[in-house]
C-alpha cells in the first residue's frame, strides 16, 4: 500500500508531526487537500509537495531549475505542442523511451499527443507547474532538425554541446540584432494599459500583468541578459548597486513624471538579472471606491491597538491600507510613523504630521526602526511588513501601550493570520503571546482579488473579523480553528466571511462562480451562499 502523502514529507524530514497535525485540522476546518493546506500554511514549498506526490505516486520527479533538459530530447517537441499540453521532454529512457515532465499526474492528453507527434513511447515524471512553464519558455518557437538543435543549444564558451554526462540547460538562439529598449516607455505602456506589474526577464520580451494574467508586449524584442543588466543597472545607485551585489536581491522605488511610481524587485536568475515593477498610483483612493465592506473604514478611527490587513502577494494590501492611512491623515490631528520597504504611496501632511521611513535608506530594518519609533511621540504607526518574530514582539508590545498599528501578513485569512503570528514565537512564550495578541488586536482584513466576469479588471473579496470578546477568549484559549464560525456568525458586529463576500461577487455578476469557487475557503458553505447548494 502507497504511503500517505503526510507520511512522506515526514520521512523526507521536511515536515514535524506537529505541523502534519496542525496541517491536517486546517484540511477539515477548511475542506481542502492536505497539500493545499500545507502549503497554504507555510510548512512546504511546491517543490518538496510535488517530489513527494511524485513518490507516493511511483512516478519520477524532475528538478528542471537544477538538472534542465537534455537538448536533443527537448527538440523533440515543438513550443506550440509542449504550451498545448503543459509538458515538455527531458531526456531519453531505456530504447524508444522519452521521459515527459508534466505537473498533473493525470496527463494522459500529453502522454498520447508527444506519442503521436513523436512515435516514442512516453514516460511521465512530476515536476512544478512553474518550472515547466520556464524550461517551455525556452524551447525553440519552430520545430529544429537534430543540426540545428545543437547549434542552437550553445555552452558558456559559445560551441556546441555534447550529448554526454549531465544535461545541460537549453538556451534560446541569440538574435542577431536587438533594439535598444527605455525602461520609462515600458513603464508608460504598463500604466497606460491599465496593467499592474512589469516582468523584465532574460529570454523574453517584456511582460505586462494584465487583469491578473501574464502578457507579453507585442512588438518587442526578447531581452538579452546584457541589456537588461545595463537596463537595471541604469536606474540603480552606486550604493544601490553595491547592495544588490552583495545581496543578489534589491527593494527600491522608482518614479516616471507625470505617470506613477513603481515599486521595484531586482533579483538574480540563472546567471542574469531579472525584475518586477509593480504601479503605485500617484493617487491615493478613498476606501469606499475600492470594493472593500465600509465598516473597514471604522479602523481608523480607533484609538489603540493592533489591526492587520492580510493576503497574497498583489491582493490590495498596501492599497487599503494607504487609504486607511489617508483617512486618519485627513480626519484626525495625529503624528502617523510609516515602515515601509520600499515607500509606495506618498503621503502629505493634511490634518496628521505624517513621517515616512524606508528600510535601506531611512533605517536599517523593520524591528531597527521599531525598537526607537515609541521615542519618536507617534499616535498611529504603519508597519509595512512583518517579518521576524522581534519586528512582530515591539509591533504588539506598541499596540498594548497606547498605540494604533497597522501592519500586513501573506496568509490566507484571519485564523491562519493569528496561527502565523503565535507561531513566529516559540512555544515557551505562545502563551503569553496569545494573552498580548488576544488584548491588543482589533481586527483582520484578509483580501483577495479575482479576474471580473467581463475580463476587464479584477474585483476585491474581503473578510473582514473584529475582535469581539468571544474572538478574544478563543485566540487566548488556542482555539483559532473557532474563528472562522464566529466570523460567520458575526454579521451583527460588522464581521463578513471569505466565502460570504465570494458569493456576493457571484450574485451580482461581477465575478463567474467558477473564479469564485477557486477562491472559497469551504466549498459547501460557498455554494450555500451563491445559490449553488
Amino acid at each position: 500500500m502507497a504511503k500517505a502523502l503526510g507520511e512522506i514529507l515526514l520521512d523526507q524530514g521536511v515536515i514535524d508531526a506537529a505541523q502534519l497535525d496542525r496541517a491536517e485540522q486546517h484540511r477539515r476546518d477548511r475542506g481542502t487537500s492536505l497539500g493545499k493546506s500545507l502549503v497554504q500554511l507555510g510548512f512546504v514549498s511546491e517543490i518538496h509537495l510535488v517530489r513527494a506526490l511524485a513518490q507516493q505516486l511511483g512516478l519520477g520527479f524532475v528538478d528542471l531549475d537544477r538538472d534542465g533538459l537534455d537538448p536533443l530530447a527537448a527538440e523533440m517537441v515543438s513550443r506550440a505542442v509542449a504550451e498545448e499540453v503543459l509538458a515538455v521532454p527531458v531526456s531519453f529512457g531505456d530504447g524508444d523511451e522519452l521521459v515527459v515532465a508534466v505537473a498533473d499526474p493525470n496527463n494522459g492528453a500529453a502522454r498520447e499527443r508527444i506519442q503521436a507527434e513523436t512515435g516514442m513511447r512516453v514516460q511521465l515524471a512530476l515536476s512544478t507547474r512553474r518550472a515547466i512553464l520556464a524550461a517551455i519558455a525556452h524551447l525553440p518557437v519552430g520545430q529544429a532538425g537534430a543540426q540545428d538543435a545543437a547549434v542552437a543549444v550553445g555552452d558558456d564558451r559559445g560551441g556546441t554541446v555534447s550529448n554526454v554526462g549531465a544535461p545541460p540547460v537549453v538556451r534560446l538562439v541569440e538574435s542577431e540584432e536587438t533594439t535598444a529598449l527605455d525602461l520609462d516607455e515600458l513603464l508608460t505602456v504598463l500604466v497606460d494599459s491599465g496593467g499592474s506589474d512589469l516582468h523584465l526577464t532574460a529570454g523574453i520580451p517584456p511582460t505586462i500583468r494584465l487583469h491578473g494574467e501574464l502578457s507579453p508586449l507585442e512588438g518587442y524584442p526578447r531581452l538579452e541578459p546584457t541589456e537588461l543588466r545595463k537596463l537595471l543597472y541604469a536606474i540603480l545607485t552606486h550604493k544601490q548597486r553595491e547592495t544588490f551585489e552583495n545581496n543578489l536581491e534589491l527593494d527600491l522605488s522608482y518614479s516616471v513624471p507625470g505617470k506613477a511610481r513603481f515599486r521595484v524587485n531586482i533579483f538574480q536568475q540563472r546567471d542574469a538579472l531579472g525584475s518586477v515593477m509593480r504601479v503605485i498610483p500617484f493617487e491615493i483612493k478613498p476606501l469606499e471606491n475600492l470594493g472593500v465592506p465600509t465598516q473597514v473604514a471604522n479602523f481608523a478611527y480607533l484609538p489603540r491597538g493592533f489591526v492587520l490587513v492580510t493576503g497574497p502577494t498583489g491582493s490590495g494590501k498596501s492599497t487599503t491600507l494607504a487609504s486607511m492611512i489617508d483617512l486618519i491623515n485627513i480626519n484626525r490631528a495625529v503624528h502617523i510613523m510609516t515602515v515601509e520597504d520600499p515607500i509606495e504611496f506618498l503621503h502629505r501632511h493634511k490634518k496628521s504630521v505624517i513621517n515616512q521611513r524606508e528600510v535601506g535608506t531611512d533605517t536599517h530594518g523593520f524591528n531597527h526602526a521599531l525598537k526607537h519609533v515609541l521615542r519618536q511621540d507617534p499616535d498611529v504607526i504603519l508597519v509595512g511588513e512583518m517579518r521576524d518574530l522581534e519586528t512582530i514582539q515591539i509591533a504588539l508590545t506598541a499596540a498594548e501601550t497606547g498605540h494604533l498599528v497597522f501592519a500586513t501578513l501573506h496568509t490566507q485569512d484571519a485564523p491562519q493570520t493569528v496561527d502565523r503570528v503565535i507561531d513566529v514565537f516559540p512555544p515557551h512564550q505562545q502563551e503569553q503571546i496569545r494573552v498580548q495578541l488576544a488584548g491588543a488586536l482589533q481586527g483582520v482584513v484578509s483580501q483577495q482579488l479575482l479576474k471580473t466576469s467581463d475580463g476587464q479588471g479584477r474585483a476585491v473579496a474581503c473578510e473582514v473579523m473584529m475582535a469581539t470578546p468571544a474572538v478574544r477568549n478563543l485566540i487566548r484559549e488556542g482555539k483559532t480553528h473557532q474563528i472562522y464560525s464566529s466570523i460567520q456568525a458575526g454579521i451583527q458586529h460588522g464581521m463578513v466571511a471569505m466565502d460570504q463576500s465570494l458569493a456576493t461577487l457571484v450574485k451580482n455578476g461581477k465575478v463567474t462562480y467558477e473564479e469564485a469557487l477557486s477562491k472559497c475557503s469551504q466549498v459547501q458553505e460557498f455554494n450555500r451562499l451563491a445559490g449553488r447548494g
